[in-house]
């Protein structure tokens, strides 16, 4: 039992573990000596568990909690440094933008001032807030085809900010990369009416990213020009569906904030840890949270009658599965991608020198744990860097055998008191 609860409670309470069969041996390897063999057998479970590290809080809010803090420290190391990160980038220029999606009919909303177009005031928890006002004429078809394009329009307004900063410095495209970089990191959020917006912190730095000064010319109004020019002319060409021609572009709805002011969430400072909070929060949500669709894919049309979810959700889907049937679309795959409303992009994305990464922060919680095991065990003293003569072989096979835990199990890992330590480790 003491050998369970240990393996459970090393799963940081996710309640949907990965289950694994096999075997793991350490080999010395100028010996040949067998140090350590382990099978799935020999643990107290019959498998060895895994986190399954999904990053929906709908599906696994241990894991997902643990991805949000990563991401709160992966944003904040780009705006004030650390994890590797120069401190310097917090006197970087940088802003903060939301790019919105254009209109596809129009829905319930909460205006700042006055009623809905409906003639009625809603509360902030209205089921109907984000659903068309006349879903007969809503165009759900363009809906759906705006996310499934969402991050080519991403893409290209990125390839188009460089130009425009370029522009406005006087420089030419080539030119440019020996002068200055543009970093960014990004989040993508379903609105309530289930099309995909991005926030982005987005940042001017030296040629060699965060690590070097960025030139004198460089500033957040510059930056602010340039990025509201390039979402402007960055439009993806979309396909042409039943005689329709579509074209995608950002919404007119464009917002953007230098880190520096005092207008954000409803007066409070835009700080660096302000705006890594607000973009973290969203990199465990999906659609389900926003619009009350799925949160896993379906096999079969005929499962939504199974379902229970708004029926705005339920259109969004069903034309995304209409859709994903046409040949000229399949490279769309919008069936396997029909509980994500089209949408089949990373919810978050960043340029390589805006900071560290969610990997290195992984490997620096493994390290954490394998050091304070090692602690546990008595050994108090920091592991030294192995000579040449000690190198390790490991030789494992692993297979999956299942998710989840058993009904003991859960019921063992539901009395483990939660470990508040575990998302702070990369901290």
């Amino acid at each position: 039992m003491p050998g369970l609860m240990r393996q459970l409670r090393g799963l940081g309470g996710c309640t949907t573990p990965i289950r694994l069969d096999g075997h793991r041996t350490d080999v010395h390897a100028t010996t040949g000596e067998i140090l350590h063999h382990l099978t799935a057998s020999d643990l107290p479970a019959g498998n060895l568990l895994v986190r399954c590290n999904n990053r929906r809080t709908t599906r696994c809010p241990a894991c997902a909690e643990t991805y949000r803090r990563d991401t709160y420290q992966l944003i904040t190391a780009g705006l004030r440094g650390g994890k590797g990160t120069l401190e310097r980038v917090a006197t970087h220029p940088r802003v903060f933008a939301t790019f919105t999606a254009p209109s596809f009919g129009p829905v319930h909303n909460r205006p700042a001032k006055g009623r809905c177009r409906c003639g009625t005031q809603h509360a902030e928890d209205a089921p109907e807030l984000g659903t068309p006002l006349d879903p007969e004429t809503y165009d759900y078809e363009a809906a759906v085809l705006w996310n499934a394009h969402a991050s080519k329009i991403w893409a290209r307004f990125s390839i188009y900010l460089r130009r425009e900063v370029a522009k406005r410095a006087g420089l030419t495209q080539r030119a440019f990369a020996d002068h200055a970089r543009v970093s960014f990191a990004k989040v993508a959020e379903y609105q309530r009416r289930g099309a995909i917006h991005f926030h982005a912190v987005i940042r001017l730095d030296g040629p060699d990213g965060g690590d070097t000064p960025p030139p004198a010319w460089a500033t957040a109004e510059l930056l602010t020009d340039a990025i509201r020019a390039a979402a402007k002319a960055a439009d993806v060409p979309g396909p042409v569906v039943d005689g329709r021609a579509h074209t995608f572009a950002f919404g007119t709805q464009l917002d953007i904030r230098p880190i520096r002011s005092a207008d954000f969430d409803g007066g409070t400072e835009l700080t660096e840890r302000a705006v890594a909070a607000y973009i973290a929060k969203y990199a465990t949500k999906g659609a389900e949270t926003a619009t009350g669709t799925l949160d896993r894919p379906i096999k079969f049309l005929a499962e939504l009658g199974r379902k229970s979810i708004p029926e705005h959700a339920r259109r969004l889907i069903r034309t995304a599965w209409a859709l994903g049937a046409r040949k000229d679309l399949e490279d769309l795959r919008l069936r396997a991608w029909a509980h994500m409303l089209g949408f089949r992009g990373h919810f978050s994305t960043k340029t390589r020198r805006y900071s560290t990464t969610l990997g290195a922060l992984r490997t620096a919680r493994a390290e954490w744990r394998r050091l304070q095991a090692a602690i546990a065990h008595g050994d108090h003293a920091v592991p030294a860097e192995p000579a040449d003569d000690d190198t390790t072989l490991v030789l494992a096979h692993w297979a999956f055998a299942g998710t989840g835990l058993t009904r003991g199990e859960g019921w063992l890992a539901a009395s483990l008191a939660p470990d508040t330590t575990e998302g702070d480790i990369a901290a």
